[in-house]
């Protein structure tokens, strides 16, 4: 199937309107079911009015939300392939906070109505078992807030992090499910029934399938270090042989979790981009720099070593547009290693179309792949572009960042003008990303026609 933009238009559309209909079907069966939303039988006093209603809807839909929130982070490619997985982290980042807003308000505005009873609910020593179910939820979802948002302050590391997130998120969905079986009355018809098992067992299956099934498959796909090669800039460039398998295939642009040092049923994995050719075959590389604990064991790795790949993911490629006459490279720093592999992948190929590489660096001897870049404009069509913000005395190329200025004196004035059709792709430092689609925001260039993704995960 060619993959076309309209393509992803239309197939984004599609999980879109399948996520809202799966967030509101739950409400929906209920008010269908005409069954009573609240508590145990005879829990609480007095008529239901219209609030003690619509707060007991705001937490089905933030349940509803908080459940397929797993299906978002199950890493299936194919759903996505039409956003990017940057788009769809940042998506599950900010509809977290609102499943766990509309969650808290089910409780907040029950209390408004009736504080003696919500105090009996919430009291553990008084409650039923769908007040403790409930209490239990609201308070795991509450802290998962605070341990994500504050990580850093917190001083957690990524991978302490990684799994205190998951056994709260499993913790939370479980109690609340459980606060929904507890109550009962939203239990009252067969829809109602079938529907909340098929999201438990839907639920329960994609726990299983990410913690048992993926690893499990990753172990008998295993990849040995082949060798470990040092770059410019403190980055090493790790290559990886299929052992006992035909490899994987990617495009030029994407990446890989990868687990070094640990099994992949430890949960210790990372995610980098391959910088390697996407026509290699059996082998891969990633090019990483030393940033922190795990980076910088990088070039400890020994030959022979076993490493685990889950992957490829991402949308920043070229192989997603295969309608545009060429392509703008913009890379500082680490972000030139999906640069290098769609560069590297396009010799290979012999694919005619221009490349056009601008690249940043704080000083000549960050500037990793410098000798390879000269070497590969004899095999491909290939400009780069290097810009210093320290470069040396005599520096004959461009100085400072990546600038509209610098953009207009390298960009082809064709691209520019909408004459010829290309794409520009941006990886590196956030601030850097923000200034540079500022930059071709200002010179005219749809922002449908520039892609970057940030590896900000958390």
């Amino acid at each position: 199937m060619a993959w076309t933009r309209a393509t992803h238009v239309r197939t984004g559309a599609l999980w879109v309107g399948l996520y809202l209909l799966l967030t509101l079907a739950p409400l929906a069966l209920v008010m269908a079911g005409g069954a009573g939303w609240l508590g145990d039988a005879g829990a609480v006093r007095g008529e239901r009015g219209f609030w003690r209603e619509f707060s007991v809807a705001l937490g089905f839909v933030g349940l509803a939300m908080m459940t397929l929130q797993f299906v978002l982070t199950a890493r299936f490619p194919w759903l996505k392939a039409p956003f990017g997985s940057d788009v769809v982290y940042a998506f599950h980042r900010q509809i977290s906070l609102i499943s766990v807003a509309l969650i808290v308000a089910h409780p907040v505005i029950l209390a408004f109505l009736d504080p003696a009873d919500i105090a009996r609910r919430v009291n553990p020593l008084t409650a039923p078992p769908a007040g403790l179910a409930g209490t239990g939820a609201t308070l795991a979802l509450l802290v998962l807030v605070i341990v994500s948002v504050f990580r850093e302050k917190l001083r957690l590391s990524y991978d302490a992090w990684r799994r205190t997130h998951a056994i709260l998120a499993v913790l939370a969905v479980g109690l609340g499910v459980a606060h929904v079986l507890f109550v009962g009355h939203y239990l009252a018809t067969p829809a109602q029934r079938a529907l909340w098992l098929a999201y438990t067992l839907a639920w329960v299956g994609l726990i299983v399938y990410v913690r048992v099934f993926k690893p499990a498959a990753e172990l008998r796909r295993p990849w040995v270090v082949e060798r470990v090669t040092p770059r410019a800039g403190r980055a090493w460039s790790l290559t990886l042989r299929a052992q006992g398998h035909e490899g994987l295939r990617f495009s030029p642009g994407q990446f890989a979790w990868i687990t070094m040092f640990s099994s992949p049923f430890s949960d210790r994995e990372h995610p980098f981009s391959f910088s390697g050719s996407a026509e290699a075959r059996g082998e891969l590389e990633f090019t990483i720099k030393e940033l922190g604990d795990f980076t910088a064991r990088v070039k400890d790795a020994r030959p022979g070593e076993r490493v685990y790949v889950d992957g490829p993911f991402g949308a920043l490629s070229a192989d997603r547009h295969p309608d545009a006459r060429g392509f703008l490279l913009l890379a500082a720093g680490i972000g030139i290693t999906p640069m290098i592999s769609h560069i590297r992948t396009f010799a290979d190929r012999g694919d005619p179309r221009p490349l056009v590489l601008i690249y940043g660096n704080n000083t000549r001897e960050d500037v990793a792949f410098f000798e390879e870049l000269e070497a590969l404009k004899a095999r491909c069509n290939l400009r780069v572009v290097h810009v210093l913000a320290r470069p040396p005395e005599g520096w004959p190329g461009e100085r400072g960042f990546i600038t509209r200025e610098v953009l207009e004196r390298h960009v082809p004035g064709e691209w520019l003008a909408g004459r010829e059709r290309f794409e520009a792709f941006i990886c590196g430092p956030v601030p850097m990303m923000d200034a540079v689609e500022k930059a071709l925001f200002s010179l005219g260039v749809p922002m449908g026609d520039f892609h970057a993704e940030r590896f900000n995960l958390v």
